[in-house]
């Protein structure tokens, strides 16, 4: 006899003990467990958080974490301290080993599309490249993939815009 577990929730996720140098997601109600991300990787979402903060003290529209929502969003997505809903964009760094690319480009793009999440951006240490993906019709589609001399833009924060070194330098 075949047993199907239940897929864990974020009560799951809140019980499971820390363990310093992991990180656990759940995704679909499956554990996702990857280590801590390297300096490179802290380096790059700390100076891509700096460009949008610093664009958003301006501007202020929303919040930016490594996810940006909108102030007209916050009432409808947010509870409890917890995202409950699809923010107008989401940034993921591509984490070193197969599994961890895998699940960014695969179950995490098929996640945010179910959701409904407006934009979604993939950035790859590796090959110093960001790929930006746009929502149509509930898919995910690559709208461009920019380099070092590459320019970034969206329309979930109208107005801003950084060269892609800006976020690599240092590294």
């Amino acid at each position: 006899m075949i047993t199907k577990l239940k897929p864990l929730t974020i009560a799951d996720w809140d019980a499971i003990p820390y363990k310093e140098g992991y990180r656990y997601e759940i995704i679909e109600g499956e554990l996702f467990v990857s280590c801590s991300p390297g300096l490179t990787h802290q380096m790059v979402s700390d100076n891509l958080v700096v460009l949008l903060r610093n664009f958003l003290k301006l501007n202020p529209i929303g919040v930016a974490v490594s996810v940006f929502f909108s102030r007209d969003q916050r009432d409808t997505i947010v509870a409890n301290d917890r995202l409950t809903g699809p923010p107008a964009l989401v940034i993921e760094i591509l984490s070193p080993g197969s599994s961890n690319v895998r699940r960014d480009r695969v179950a995490k793009l098929q996640l945010y599309a179910k959701h409904d999440v407006p934009e979604y951006w993939i950035i790859d240490l590796k090959n110093r490249a960001i790929e930006r993906y746009i929502n149509r019709d509930s898919s995910l589609m690559l709208e461009e993939t920019l380099g070092d001399e590459g320019t970034l833009t969206t329309s979930a924060l109208p107005g801003f815009s950084c060269r892609v070194s800006e976020i690599f330098s240092q590294f």
